[in-house]
């Protein structure tokens, strides 16, 4: 019999073991990294056994594609709210910084090292150009003075990264660079890189910010 969700009792609990399976994961993940995923150690901390557990996920890459499916679906709804009211790439800029923070390990499994041997699927692909189309969309809106017409022209024939996005040459440059600059930063930051130097990365963050988004050079 199907509860107020339209759900059977057996399609809830294999919910609920699904969401326990990838919340272990995400655990192990932060301890050792996604190269160290272990289906075999989360069967174990959850008493079940190896095969019981491949019912919920057919394999180390199936669930990894389940939790990075959930980090750029997680990424694509925070850079969509902060464009709902109309946000600059200042505010997408501080939108991406803020989700980056909250979780770095999720962060990582987006934009950190490969796993070896993993290939994502086309749907996690389409969900990764969602959140470039919103940056896209806030570039097209910003004027700038920068001049970088090698750049521009090199763009111009090389976008699809950008896929079918109208976004014109300078809006390609004023994504491409706020992308690539904003998460260099964040990375050295997530990693620990900045420890020990003295300085308050979140104004390093700000600066280059500013500078992206403001056109100097």
């Amino acid at each position: 019999m199907a509860g107020k969700e339209g759900r059977t009792p057996r399609e809830r609990y294999r919910s609920q073991v699904r969401a326990e399976i990838k919340e272990r994961a995400r655990e192990q993940i932060a301890a050792s990294g996604a190269p160290g995923l272990s289906l075999n150690a989360i069967a174990k901390q959850m008493g079940m056994s190896g095969p019981a557990l491949y019912r919920y996920f057919a394999g180390r890459d199936d669930l990894i594609t389940e939790l990075i499916r959930d980090a750029y679906r997680s990424l694509a709804d925070a850079v969509r709210a902060a464009a709902a009211p109309g946000a600059d790439l200042a505010g997408l800029g501080r939108a991406l910084r803020a989700w980056a923070l909250d979780d770095p390990q999720r962060y990582f499994l987006v934009y950190g090292t490969p796993v070896p041997g993993y290939h994502a699927p086309d749907d996690v692909t389409t969900i990764a150009r969602e959140i470039m189309a919103t940056l896209l969309d806030a570039a097209r809106l910003t004027e700038d003075h920068a001049d970088s017409p090698g750049l521009e022209a090199h763009l111009a024939q090389h976008r699809q990264w950008a896929g079918d996005h109208p976004a014109d040459p300078a809006a390609l440059r004023r994504a491409l660079s706020f992308w690539t600059r904003l998460h260099g930063v964040l990375s050295l930051e997530l990693a620990g890189h900045f420890t020990g130097m003295g300085f308050d990365p979140a104004v390093l963050y700000g600066a280059e910010l500013d500078r992206l988004t403001h056109a100097v050079p």
